[in-house]
């Protein structure tokens, strides 16, 4: 019976052995042959649902359009949602996560440093702690920067109002990338001969008031970087700029579609598209996304709003008429 002992053990070992490899083994793909993709949006508003959108066009572009399986979800700006939605994903072993905007980005950061994450709707990577550098990121994080050519829209200021002394600014509080921005405008500004006042948000019932804040100030235009907590309520910060003839610069068309006057645009589908183009190489395999420098837009479209123009009664100067594409 001694032989049917050693042969009881010898298939115990084999079995645990097999099961072992098995654990130490998993598969990137579902037994169907798709990808498992998790999409995190911090809130819904035209900016961030455009680059969403562009992400999964992307996607589709390479012929990933049947290869995943994409769990969409928005963290409706709750920090709460975040965390929740980040330990689901990692919990779901998704094969690549899609962060849009800066807390999405650093909530996943938190959660997991072996799933490849790619951010969209983010400003600097680096200022935000999401990379080593954002030529050389070094760890899961990657993707496409929305940093808006700042000194480009302050020259647009002073060709819209050439008379323009000072230059409000309005952003939240909690937007790092906001900050970052506004520093640098106020930097490029201030070089100008221009002052700038600036004033924070915590959330959207707080910007009628700090708009009224700007207009008490005598403000002669005012700049939005792209902060997520202003983007989402453009028609509450018009509502009182609008009466007061004060012209708002945004960073992207959105903006200037939500009531702004006019920017050089930001191209949040663009960005989201080049996202998923990234995507499709790291699941393929044919880069990391350690090795994968952030990427960035590289032309920009002024954008204007042609009714606002008479809202405020400003004419445009021809220099920038000729280029203007006009919403």
């Amino acid at each position: 019976m001694k032989w049917k002992k050693g042969l009881a053990v010898a298939i115990s070992a084999i079995t645990l052995a097999v099961a072992i490899v098995g654990c130490g083994n998993d598969a990137p793909k579902k037994s169907d042959g798709q990808y498992k993709v998790g999409v995190v949006q911090l809130v819904e508003h035209p900016a961030l649902d455009a680059a969403n959108k562009g992400f999964v066009d992307g996607l589709a572009s390479k012929g990933f359009k049947d290869k995943v399986v994409i769990d969409q979800q928005n963290a409706q700006a709750d920090q709460s949602n975040l965390n929740s939605i980040a330990q689901r994903f990692v919990s779901d072993k998704k094969d690549l996560i899609l962060a849009i905007a800066t807390p999405a980005a650093q909530t996943m950061a938190n959660a997991t440093k072996d799933i490849p994450i790619l951010g969209t709707a983010i400003t600097d990577y680096e200022s935000s702690k999401l990379v080593q550098s954002n030529q050389k990121p070094g760890g899961n994080i990657s993707g496409t920067s929305d940093m808006n050519p700042i000194s480009e829209q302050v020259d647009l200021i002073l060709k819209v109002v050439p008379k323009a002394k000072t230059i409000g600014a309005i952003y939240s509080s909690s937007e790092v990338n906001s900050q970052i921005q506004i520093d640098k405008m106020k930097a490029y500004a201030e070089s100008k001969g221009l002052k700038v006042v600036e004033v924070t948000v915590s959330n959207v019932n707080d910007i009628q008031q700090a708009a009224q804040n700007l207009v008490s100030q005598g403000v002669d235009a005012i700049y939005v970087p792209t902060d997520n907590v202003v983007a989402s309520a453009m028609g509450n910060l018009v509502s009182i700029t609008d009466p007061a003839k004060i012209p708002v610069f945004g960073s992207e068309d959105n903006q200037v579609k939500g009531g702004a006057l006019a920017t050089y645009s930001v191209d949040y589908y663009q960005l989201g598209y080049q996202t998923g183009i990234m995507a499709t190489a790291i699941l393929s395999g044919e880069k990391k996304v350690s090795d994968m420098p952030i990427e960035v837009q590289k032309e920009f479209k002024l954008v204007v709003n042609k009714e606002k123009l008479n809202t405020l009664g400003i004419t445009l100067p021809e220099e920038l008429k000729k280029e203007a594409q006009m919403i």
